[in-house]
């Protein structure tokens, strides 16, 4: 496959005023841009660090949506009502009903839009806390992420949407009614003030900032973070310098299998256990649903109190999830010939590791786990040798809340007024997920709302 490269624009070619200002480079902005334009906005996109795509590009596991059309295709009937009560029961019925209804509704025609913009999710696999395949990803099986943001580059590139990188928004500018008129930026070329009919931050979460960690969830200040170095909460101090409502702030997500051994942390996809593979503790055996949400595995791997956990799974689960080859490549996974053998390698108990695969083969023949009552990812058995394992821990990876936003991604202020001119979407803004969010629902999240954003935008404009 050839590679793609994507060249930016030079800071020299930055415009005085543009109809539309997208900070943030991730799925959310990307989306936003090509929807904007297609509307028939001057849109650019600013990025405050060398590299695009931001948090989007480390996702691994799928984008989820309900009663799509791939989903038809893989003969799986869904509906849209299973998807928001168990998205709302996974989040601690502390979702926004109405942003969650407009998110369930509109997952599947954002699968169909993608598809149309030649970007192609159309294998499925399962995330914690879903009864049903939802998590759409490339045919490929590779990681969606880097796969939907190239994706969306090749579109910005086919319509010549300039984004601009290094490029860092210092302030928002508002005129005398308060209206937020433009932002004011720093370049290698010094600073200059961009006029603009609407901004949209889409800046991503807090999780790579010790500084909003220790404000909010003092007690993760110590935990790594799955996140990319740029992940520091930036719009969340824009928005704030113009008033507006940040909520929910101390809901973080840790996401309960990270590889945190080395200098950097690694993601391990959800995809991997929706594939197959299983946790179990330093006497060999399995201690948690694997698939339950991503708060309760998390905990449960924290209570043990054994420095982590391990994933273990077959050449299946590889095959199946080709993002271990990755995961293998820099040096996070151990193999082994046998399960006997592979115990050895990581230090856990031979003769109860060899059970613990046994059993749970016979039950995945069952389709009845008699221990933790695991109901999804049981399709193939643990048997097809060789195997392997990751040693996992919890760690850092999503912040759920945010600035207050509607569903059309108008951003609110302290009186829930909206503040004209200044839109919010993506992980920047609070109150989709609840208290936890479902794996597979922050790439969903993106498109969505990025989509949304771009629509309300260009109405509000014209």
């Amino acid at each position: 496959m050839e590679k793609f490269e994507f060249k930016t624009s030079d800071p020299s070619e930055l415009k005085d005023d543009y109809d539309i200002i997208i900070v943030g480079s991730g799925g959310t902005g990307l989306t936003a841009a090509i929807q904007a334009q297609e509307l028939g906005m001057k849109v650019a996109v600013l990025e405050k660090n060398e590299r695009l795509g931001g948090n989007t590009t480390r996702a691994s596991s799928g984008m989820n949506a309900a009663e799509s059309f791939v989903q038809l295709k893989h003969q799986i009937i869904d509906n849209k009502d299973d998807f928001y009560r168990e998205t709302l029961k996974g989040g601690g019925l502390l979702n926004n009903r109405q942003m969650l209804h407009y998110f369930v509704d509109h997952s599947a025609l954002a699968i169909s839009w993608l598809e149309e913009h030649g970007i192609d999710l159309s294998d499925l696999t399962i995330t914690g806390g879903m009864s049903k395949k939802r998590a759409h990803r490339p045919a490929s099986k590779a990681p969606v992420g880097g796969y939907l943001v190239t994706g969306l580059l090749k579109q910005i590139q086919a319509k010549d949407i300039p984004v601009f990188a290094n490029t860092l928004v210092t302030s928002l500018l508002q005129n005398d009614k308060k209206e937020v008129t433009g932002v004011e930026i720093e370049t290698e070329k010094g600073t200059k003030a961009i006029k603009a009919k609407a901004v949209l931050l889409a800046t991503g979460g807090f999780g790579a900032s010790k500084e909003l960690i220790k404000k909010y969830r003092p007690d993760l200040e110590n935990y790594k973070t799955t996140n990319q170095p740029g992940a520091t909460g930036d719009g969340l101090k824009l928005a704030r310098s113009v008033d507006a409502q940040l909520i929910q702030m101390d809901f973080v997500q840790v996401h309960p299998t990270a590889q945190t051994d080395g200098a950097r942390t690694y993601l391990i996809g959800e995809g991997v256990r929706g594939e197959g593979a299983i946790l179990v503790n330093k006497a060999g055996k399995r201690f948690v649903n694997e698939l339950n949400t991503r708060k309760v595995v998390s905990n449960a791997i924290t209570a043990l109190n054994e420095d982590g956990a391990y994933l273990i799974l077959d050449q299946g689960v590889k095959d199946r999830f080709p993002a271990i080859d990755f995961y293998e490549k820099v040096g996070l996974v151990e193999k082994a010939p046998t399960v006997e053998e592979l115990a050895k390698v990581i230090g856990v108990d031979e003769k109860n590791l060899a059970s613990t695969l046994e059993t749970w083969n016979e039950e995945v023949v069952q389709h009845k786990d008699s221990q933790f009552n695991r109901t999804t990812g049981m399709e193939h058995p643990l048997n097809t040798a060789p195997f392997y394992a990751i040693h996992i821990h919890p760690a850092i990876h999503y912040t759920m809340g945010g600035i207050h936003i509607l569903p059309d991604t108008s951003a609110l202020d302290e009186n829930g007024n909206k503040i004209k001119g200044l839109y919010a979407a993506g992980e920047v803004s609070g109150g989709l997920h609840g208290n936890n969010r479902i794996g597979g629902n922050s790439i969903a999240e993106t498109v969505i709302f990025g989509r949304e954003a771009g629509m309300t935008m260009a109405k509000e404009i014209k």
